[in-house]
């Protein structure tokens, strides 16, 4: 478990097993599958889908917050004022949660070239 700022907001997120189904029921995609997707971002930085980085995290919130009753994504979206993408420890906080609940937990999550 991992907690991260979004605005002025604290988001707890949790890599497990839930988080795969949820991010699959509402977006119809695996998450791993799409994951694969923005390999290269480092040389190629067009790779990289700011959305997609706000789905994965919506899908480890709620999987966090279960069974508690969670918004749907674009209903969690709104209840953000502002969403500062270029802050360094949201995209890393989110992405080592990843890394460290889907990819195994001596797996560091890199996009490679």
């Amino acid at each position: 478990m991992k907690e991260l700022m979004i605005g002025e907001t604290k988001v707890r997120v949790r890599a497990t097993p839930l988080a795969l189904l949820y991010y699959k029921q509402e977006f119809h995609s695996d998450l791993l599958g799409d994951l694969t997707k923005m390999k290269g971002i480092e040389k190629d930085s067009s790779k990289l889908d700011t959305v997609f980085l706000l789905q994965i995290t919506w899908a480890m919130a709620k999987a966090d917050a279960y069974p508690q009753p969670f918004p749907s994504f674009e209903g969690w979206l709104v209840s953000f004022e502002t969403i500062d993408l270029t802050e360094p420890t949201f995209l890393a906080a989110s992405m080592e949660e990843v890394a460290n609940g889907f990819l195994g937990k001596n797996k560091r999550w890199r996009v490679k070239g």
